[in-house]
């Protein structure tokens, strides 16, 4: 675990989870997923964040092992979802005199999950207090809806490391191998991705800061070229696509023939000249991926069969993620199959216009059951459309 520490004074000290199979009980883990955990080792010494109950007692084996006998002073709570909070209470045992560092809604909060009464032990803090550990020093940010109100940042003076709660954060575990890029838009747009006003209000306090290192509580620590990872989140949190021409082909199809039109139209986008289009059957793809490549592209091109009278199930719950994460800024082509009463159109067409700033083509197309001539024929004047 050496090789992870971010300096002398500063240590990691989180565990890799590659047991789990989701994350937040809806995310594919494939490569696992790392809860990351530092301490400082000072005059004083502090503990920032803890690790989700599953790997608690690898995390208090990593502990003991790097404050070699001595007790720590402070756990810093950045963020109470359980995934880093979850070790709470065992700290709190194992060290009884440790005071708890956190701002307003954060006790607030903390009982919810650890009934008792802190108020003997709390350090409360808010927009600019600081806490010295010695030669070291904690600069509080507070970053509510980054992405639970509690959440704040930390920016250590000396070191210049800015300890930024689920900001920057990836899936996968750090043994995985994966570079940040690997795994870090999937993150973004599923986990953070619905707050972009906060992550902007937070990008604004953090460029008056000296950042030298990037420590989140997800993924790997980042030491260098940190101006690439903060301009694809400024990006991503101004909600414009990394590429503007590119085309998401996703389609949900039962018997396989809006399957045939999805591909077909992904065909004549190529042919058009769209330099990328990337095509995703929604009933077998990570809904994840695929709203991260909605956001990723300018253009969307949804293709549904009609199911119940509504949208079959894997579009509708598509739709729903990209209400539910705010997307955004976006022109989408609309074409649905239905061999009686097509309805498709009509719920998608609810869904986009419930969006901010989506631009729906004005042609749309129904296809009733196998994919005939005139279908492509529309598909040709959906497809110029869309791309205009």
């Amino acid at each position: 675990m050496c090789d992870l520490h971010v300096s002398d004074a500063v240590r990691y000290t989180g565990v890799d989870d590659t047991t789990i199979d989701l994350f937040e009980s809806q995310y594919p883990a494939p490569n696992g997923v790392s809860y990351n955990s530092y301490v400082i080792l000072d005059e004083k010494v502090a503990v920032l964040d803890t690790v989700d109950r599953r790997a608690a007692a690898q995390w208090l084996q990593n502990l003991e092992e790097q404050l070699a006998g001595r007790r720590p002073d402070y756990l810093v709570l950045h963020h109470l979802e359980p995934d880093h909070a979850g070790s709470v209470g065992m700290l709190l045992e194992k060290y009884p005199d440790v005071a708890v560092v956190g701002n307003a809604k954060t006790f607030a909060m903390l009982p919810r999950y650890f009934p008792g009464d802190y108020s003997a032990r709390s350090v409360t803090v808010k927009e600019g207090d600081t806490l010295s550990l010695g030669t070291h020093t904690l600069t509080f940010v507070m970053a509510p809806m980054v992405h639970w109100p509690e959440v704040m940042v930390s920016y250590e003076a000396r070191e210049k490391i800015l300890f930024s709660a689920d900001g920057f954060g990836t899936f996968g575990a750090l043994s995985s191998g994966e570079s940040w890029d690997a795994e870090a838009a999937r993150y973004y747009f599923n986990i953070v991705g619905k707050y972009g006003a906060p992550v902007q209000a937070l990008l604004k306090k953090a460029a008056g800061l000296d950042i030298r290192t990037i420590c989140p509580l997800h993924g790997p620590v980042l030491r260098e070229n940190l101006g690439y990872y903060i301009d694809k989140y400024d990006r991503w949190s101004r909600y414009e696509p990394e590429e503007p021409e590119g085309v998401l082909v996703a389609y949900a199809s039962i018997h396989g023939n809006t399957a045939k039109a999805a591909k077909k139209m992904a065909e004549i986008l190529e042919k058009k000249g769209c330099a990328r289009v990337v095509l995703l059957d929604l009933c077998r793809e990570d809904q994840a991926a695929a709203v991260e490549q909605a956001f990723r592209c300018g253009r969307l091109a949804a293709l549904s069969a009609t199911y119940d009278g509504g949208l079959f199930p894997a579009m509708d719950h598509f739709m729903a993620h990209l209400r539910d994460k705010t997307y955004r800024s976006r022109r989408v082509a609309l074409i649905e199959n239905g061999s009686w009463a097509p309805a498709a159109v009509k719920v998608m067409r609810g869904y986009l216009e419930a969006m901010k700033d989506i631009a729906i083509c004005e042609t749309t197309h129904t296809i009733q059951g196998a994919v005939k001539d005139a279908d492509i024929a529309a598909m040709e004047k959906i497809a110029e459309e869309l791309l205009a």
